[in-house]
């Protein structure tokens, strides 16, 4: 296991890359953009309608860059009271703003109306860093102890990007000999759990694939770059202006029966090729332009810890084989390294976790369940992780009472030792769904014996 004193070394340099692989220049860029605004406290806040009346909301920045929001039910006390820390998906590329916290704190005011505290944060700066959020999430958690007090029970959520975050938080303040942890139990929600190097290499596929079928991003006309960049640093490419590029070249978000024969073409090759729905494809592909960017340039000094070669990819394009056309890319092993230092778990914790996955994520593919499971396996503590999945087909909120059973077989876990199982969570959510999603909501959808398939059968090995 990386010791935090390293992961937080390699956090200060580019929040993945060690600081004796970067040029003193980028050493000198990265640690004036990471100059942190003063720190506020807890300020009293109108809360938005989604919590219910009596809560008590509160904002501030937390000293490092990171702006939060706080969440605090109306019989909350922190002697019998949970605290929920959520660390939100994205990652976003943009500079951080508040508004992205309250925008959770809505998402999930299932949380509060199950009378748990909340606190999100939007972590110090926009783009990927993984190790980095997680501090941030920790760094909220104190504020809040120091402002309110030492809850009874504090949960550490992740959601997507988020449950990456929370992995590698459950590691990095993972209960030691004479410490214990913070966090009394992990919820990882859609996680994109295992790892970046695993979890985003398909985006490199999508990149080469669609280059071979649509070659119009970037157009022959304009500069020609390897396409694990994402996008030149100069580049004024916009998302309106990609999306217009994806729907020219694949008919995307036009009914299938106005596109002409060609898009159609197009559209299958791409999704038969990468294993992806069609409903993803436009997030796919600006992922894998504008986060790789951050990525690639931003965070690894232009290194890529992607690479395809020797992968097959079945397919043709205007009757020649598609794999003789895909441009072939090598991973840098120091990206690769760096990339796994600040993303890839251990499973070292002996925190209790619970996932929850929907079969269909069509964003956060089901199967990387299967590699956290593995990392856990190996670390000798798969005995402390319980993974759900539901037959649900979205990525960025499932049920209520999913959601809220999740809460309660962890506090019983914590509380009397009831370790649950898939079945029995099954039976709490259907238990709660009368109430939480008794007007025609989602419902509970959870599938106790289901089980995915290794991620080698959505993604290429290489």
């Amino acid at each position: 296991m990386i010791s935090k004193p390293k992961r937080v070394a390699l956090v200060l340099g580019l929040a993945l890359a060690p600081l004796a692989l970067l040029p003193a220049a980028v050493q000198a860029r990265q640690a004036a953009q990471a100059r942190p605004a003063a720190a506020t406290a807890p300020k009293a806040a109108t809360c938005p309608k989604e919590v219910p009346q009596g809560t008590r909301c509160y904002t501030g920045s937390d000293g490092a860059g990171a702006f939060y929001w706080i969440a605090i039910p109306q019989q909350w006390q922190r002697s019998t009271g949970v605290l929920v820390m959520h660390a939100h998906g994205g990652p976003e590329t943009g500079a951080p703003r508040l508004e992205r916290s309250e925008a959770d704190l809505k998402r999930w005011a299932v949380t509060v109306q199950a009378g748990h505290a909340w606190a999100g944060s939007t972590y110090r700066r926009g783009g990927y860093g993984v190790t980095m959020a997680a501090e941030d999430t920790e760094r909220l958690r104190q504020i809040f102890v120091r402002n309110f007090g030492q809850p009874r029970h504090t949960l550490l959520h992740g959601q997507s990007y988020g449950g990456a975050v929370a992995s590698i938080g459950a590691e990095l303040y993972a209960p030691v000999p004479g410490k214990p942890s913070p966090y009394d139990g992990v919820l990882l929600t859609s996680g994109v759990l295992g790892g970046g190097n695993s979890a985003y290499e398909f985006r490199l596929d999508l990149r080469a694939v669609y280059q071979a079928v649509c070659a119009n991003h970037p157009r022959p006309d304009e500069a020609q770059y390897p396409l694990w960049m994402g996008l030149p640093k100069d580049s004024k490419l916009t998302r309106q202006e990609l999306a217009a590029r994806v729907k020219e070249c694949t008919g995307l978000g036009t009914p299938k029966a106005q596109r002409s024969a060609e898009q159609n073409a197009r559209m299958a090759t791409i999704l038969g090729a990468v294993k992806i729905p069609e409903r993803s494809l436009q997030g796919h592909m600006n992922w894998a332009t504008w986060l790789f960017q951050d990525l690639t340039q931003g965070r690894l000094d232009g290194r890529t810890p992607f690479g395809n070669t020797g992968v097959f990819y079945p397919g043709q394009v205007n009757g020649k084989p598609l794999d003789g056309m895909v441009a072939r890319y090598a991973a840098d092993p120091q990206a690769q390294g760096a990339l796994a230092v600040d993303s890839r778990p251990s499973g070292r914790t002996r925190l209790p976790t619970l996932t929850l996955h929907a079969i269909d994520d069509p964003t956060a593919f089901v199967e990387l369940e299967g590699v956290y499971r593995a990392q856990r396996e190996g670390a000798g503590t798969a005995d402390q992780l319980v993974q759900l999945f539901s037959d649900e087909k979205e990525h960025s909120y499932l049920s209520d009472s999913e959601y809220v059973a999740m809460f309660d077989a962890m506090l019983a876990w914590i509380d009397r030792g009831e370790k649950p199982t898939p079945q029995s969570l099954a039976q709490r959510c259907e238990a709660l769904k009368p109430r939480w999603d008794g007007d025609g909501k989602n419902g509970c959808h959870i599938r106790p014996d289901w089980k995915p398939q290794p991620l080698a059968a959505r993604v290429p090995p290489r």
